[in-house]
């Protein structure tokens, strides 16, 4: 009997890691207060001409997201960078984890 490993996907509302528990229905969201924004959005677009799936961010919401894609694209050209030179297994590792961490961060859209 083998055993399942636990499945990770993003959260529906703010986009952090949702680990399922493997029985039941996989959850959509990483916490209450997401599940409950979810549900004030679809209840305000409902009736307009906004898609019920659309994302709609703030001006500080969508600069801040702009931001955490500019840190990515930094830290890959970084990566790139110390391959080019010649970077120890170490230091590329670092800077790997580093890239990681920042593209998760990135993938939140809240």
């Amino acid at each position: 009997m083998s055993v399942k490993s636990r499945r990770v996907h993003a959260c529906a509302w703010c986009g952090r890691e949702v680990a399922d528990s493997g029985m039941g229905r996989r959850r959509r969201y990483c916490r209450q207060s997401c599940r409950q924004r979810a549900y004030e959005h679809r209840s305000a677009v409902k009736g307009t001409s906004i898609p019920e799936d659309a994302i709609v961010l703030s001006s500080e919401e969508a600069s801040a997201l702009i931001d955490r894609t500019f840190e990515v694209r930094c830290a890959a050209e970084d990566v790139a960078t110390a391959v080019t030179e010649g970077a120890d297994a170490d230091e590329l590792a670092r800077l790997c984890a580093d890239l990681v961490s920042r593209a998760k961060d990135a993938e939140r859209l809240r």
